[in-house]
C-alpha cells in the first residue's frame, strides 16, 4: 500500500481542481480490459489507440515491438502516456504469457467471419484485446493463442478498418457495456492508490526532489 502521508504531500502541489479530477478520473479507471497492439508501424496508429484508452478509461496498454522495436515516444500520444501505464514486450509470447499469468482472456479483433459480434461478446471476463495492422492484421501466433475473435459489424463493400478506429469503437462499445452490466470493474483502494503515485510523479516537474525532501524531514 502505497504511504498515504506521501500522496497527501504530493497532492498539496496540485491545485484543489486539479486533485479533484485526477481523483474523479481514477475513480473511472480500469484494469477489467486492457489492450494490445502487434507491430504497428506507423506511429500516428499507436498514438490514437493510446488516447483512445486513457478516453476510455482502459489503464494498462501493452505494445509488442518485434519487427519494429523503440518506436514509441514521448510525444506520439500528445500527453495520454502520463496517464495510460505503457507496457512494452518484445514478443507476442512475452506479452500472452504476462497477460495469461494476470488472468486475462486473449481476445483477437479480426474481421473474419466466425469472429464473435462486438454485441455477443461475454464482457464478464478479464479481457486482453489484441489489435493488428490494417493490411496483415494480427499473427497467425496470436490468432492460435486466441481464447475467441471479436469483429465490428459492417455493411459496407470496405472489409477492414484503421485500427486507430476499429480500436476506438471497441472500446467505447464494451467499456460502456461493462458499466451498465454489473461487471466489477473499478480498481482496488490499493491500485488506486499506487496510479495516483504513479501520475503524480509524471506529472509534478520535480517529484523526485520533492520524495526525497519528503523522506529526509
Amino acid at each position: 500500500m502505497e504511504d498515504p502521508a506521501l500522496l497527501t504531500y504530493l497532492e498539496n502541489f496540485l491545485t484543489d481542481r486539479r486533485k479533484s479530477l485526477i481523483n474523479k478520473v481514477i475513480a473511472q479507471r480500469t484494469n477489467h480490459i486492457t489492450v494490445a497492439t502487434q507491430d504497428v508501424f506507423q506511429l500516428h496508429n499507436t498514438s490514437a489507440v493510446i488516447r483512445s484508452c486513457d478516453v476510455f478509461g482502459i489503464q494498462n496498454a501493452h505494445v509488442i515491438e518485434e519487427k519494429f522495436p523503440k518506436r514509441i515516444d514521448r510525444e506520439i500520444a500528445m500527453g495520454a502516456q502520463k496517464w495510460v501505464t505503457i507496457n512494452r514486450h518484445s514478443s507476442a509470447q512475452e506479452c500472452i504469457s504476462n497477460l495469461r499469468a494476470n488472468d486475462y482472456q486473449i481476445v483477437a479483433t479480426s474481421p473474419h467471419s466466425d469472429s464473435l459480434h462486438l454485441q455477443d461478446f461475454d464482457i464478464s471476463k478479464k479481457s486482453a484485446l489484441f489489435f493488428g495492422t490494417e493490411r496483415h492484421g494480427l499473427s497467425d501466433e496470436i490468432l492460435a493463442e486466441a481464447d475467441c475473435t471479436l469483429k465490428i459489424p459492417m455493411y459496407g463493400f470496405t472489409e477492414s478498418l484503421n485500427i486507430s478506429v476499429s480500436a476506438a469503437i471497441i472500446l467505447q462499445t464494451l467499456a460502456e457495456r461493462m458499466r451498465a452490466e454489473g461487471v466489477s470493474w473499478e480498481l482496488t483502494e490499493e491500485e488506486k492508490s499506487a496510479l495516483k503515485l504513479e501520475w503524480l510523479k509524471n506529472n509534478l516537474k520535480n517529484s523526485t526532489e520533492l520524495i526525497s525532501h519528503f523522506y529526509s524531514k
